[in-house]
């Protein structure tokens, strides 16, 4: 009899929802408790392109041009637009839920159910942890390489100061610079959210001026010549490309767990998703323009392929505004990255799937303070310790799970009927296309010939009409404040594309899905089924920024 009522409370907890409150619902509060309403639009657009653009922009166009060819632009330009829809999905639940923290884990709770949206935290937070310390590790060997532009210092530099110590038994490499940076940025996300913008703006303000330097630079060094042919091996290379192009992408969904900080969420925070993603769009256009420009595509190096194209040239001082570009971009990125950390958490904390240590918020400081620590802590060991590019190949999947829920709970909350037979209907029809994108994610990656693409037809004609059920089988409603265009197209294609790039992943990446899953779904059967309290009756309170100061 115990074990049956075990198992009926897990299933009643599991399926449980948090009902969608209103603005109304968080109150504005003088007396200091709470987060600080302090982001306006700029800012939520500056604090997306801090989390999109990294290193990785004077990187990957580079290494994907080396396949695509100067075809590696409709790379970027396809793997942009997949990204603007799923941007789209998450602007219309960034403007219709009440101004509080959560992001994805938040949207899913309240379409879906509890367990669904723990499974969701977990797989977002693991990408998270694995990226802040990968991240901290990379800053710390561009600003050891920084350094080594000295003379008297170069190659007088230990290796475990900042590029990693050699590998013990296959997986420790102990950093010591990686921890300090983590530290600096812990503290200064500790300090405030005006602090962190403050510096978060500087570092992004640089690193988009010196990407437009580079780009205005190159764009007199370039031959077009090395243009044509367009796409030397093939309209699958670009496709290809895109795939890994998507990930340069990932980070504009960082602006929707800054909700309980922004002045005017409900306007501004679409905003800052399409405004920050449309910039970035426009910033890896224009390099992989001027990079394929420049030089031949099949003469890019592979480490620096950049900053070498403009050392064949002979402008030097581009290359060190390169590493400095580099720094900047790293720095926004893990900064970013470990504000939308503290911040999940503190969602969880307060709807008690996380020990309530984790909602408290700083009377003067208004930041999750023990939440921010735990993310630093738990950065801090993994960026000292661990050599975690070992782990880099079973990361995004969080993110693209992450984004396909989003996608789907764009449609569920829009649905007018309240039958379950016609809700489970169409979620299983959303199920069906998931299956279909990964069907045809497989059949794309071992496809050995013309003939074997043929196949690609069948998966992506089922998903064609699941998503015709969805469409005429359900009736929708227009959503309060920003609505995403053509729904359920567009929610459709978004799951239909992240499952595909799931599919192109390493097996091992599959593996660490089911692995952590189940992981979650014991932590959740133990701990978050008796302590959740998703109807909590508490409003959430924000501090208002003072008059002079909005101003």
């Amino acid at each position: 009899m115990r074990g049956s009522s075990f198992f009926s409370h897990f299933c009643s907890s599991a399926l449980r929802t948090k009902p969608l409150g209103k603005s109304s619902d968080v109150v504005d509060s003088n007396a200091g408790e709470g987060l600080v309403r302090r982001l306006g639009p700029f800012d939520l657009i500056l604090l997306g392109i801090g989390a999109s653009i990294g290193a990785g922009i004077f990187v990957v166009t580079g290494t994907v041009a080396r396949d695509a060819g100067p075809g590696v632009t409709i790379s970027f330009l396809l793997a942009g637009a997949s990204c603007v829809l799923n941007a789209l999905c998450y602007a219309e639940l960034a403007s219709r839920f009440p101004a509080v923290v959560g992001g994805a884990y938040l949207y899913t709770y309240t379409a879906f159910n509890e367990l669904t949206a723990f499974l969701v935290f977990t797989q977002m937070m693991l990408d998270y942890h694995i990226g802040a310390a990968s991240i901290a590790r990379s800053l710390a060997s561009y600003v050891i390489n920084i350094f080594e532009l000295i003379p008297s210092i170069k190659d007088n530099i230990p290796n475990w100061v900042g590029h990693g110590s050699d590998d013990i038994f296959g997986f420790l490499s102990i950093n010591i610079l990686a921890p300090i940076l983590l530290v600096i940025l812990t503290i200064i996300l500790c300090r405030g959210v005006g602090e962190s913008t403050l510096v978060n703006t500087i570092m992004t303000i640089t690193k988009v001026v010196i990407v437009l330097v580079v780009i205005i630079v190159g764009a007199f060094e370039v031959d077009d010549s090395n243009w044509s042919p367009f796409a030397p091996n093939g309209f699958k290379s670009i496709l290809t490309g895109a795939t890994v192009a998507f990930f340069a992408y990932v980070g504009f969904d960082a602006v929707a767990n800054s909700a309980e900080e922004s002045k005017r969420p409900q306007r501004d925070l679409p905003i800052g998703i399409i405004g920050s993603l449309l910039v970035c769009v426009v910033l890896y256009i224009g390099v992989c323009l001027v990079i394929t420009g420049m030089v031949p595509y099949k003469l890019l190096g592979e480490d620096a392929p950049l900053a070498e194209a403009f050392k064949s040239k002979g402008l030097n001082f581009v290359s060190v505004l390169i590493s400095i570009g580099a720094i900047a971009g790293l720095t926004t990125t893990l900064l970013v990255g470990l504000y939308v950390q503290s911040r999940l958490y503190l969602g969880l904390g307060r709807d008690g799937l996380l020990p309530a240590i984790f909602a408290k918020v700083h009377p003067t400081r208004h930041t999750p303070i023990h939440s921010q620590i735990w993310v630093g802590i738990v950065a801090f060991v993994l960026a000292g310790l661990l050599n975690v590019t070992v782990l880099s190949h079973i990361l995004s999947v969080g993110s693209l799970a992450g984004y396909s829920v989003v996608a789907a709970c764009v449609m569920t909350l829009r649905w007018d009927d309240h039958q379950v037979s016609k809700r489970m209907e169409g979620i299983t029809c959303i199920i069906v296309i998931a299956c279909c994108g990964f069907v045809a994610g497989i059949l794309y990656r071992y496809s050995v010939s013309t003939l074997a693409d043929i196949f690609l037809i069948l998966p992506i004609a089922i998903a064609i009409f699941a998503a015709a059920g969805l469409q005429f089988r359900h009736v929708y409603r227009d959503p309060p404040g920003f609505s995403c265009p053509w729904v359920p197209i567009v929610p459709a294609v978004c799951i239909f594309f992240n499952i595909f790039l799931f599919a192109q992943l390493h097996y091992e990446a599959w593996v660490r899905f089911v692995v952590l899953s189940i992981i979650a779904v014991c932590v959740y059967a133990f701990y978050g089924q008796y302590n959740a309290n998703p109807a909590s009756d508490d409003s959430i309170y924000y501090h208002r920024v003072p008059e002079v100061e909005a101003q």
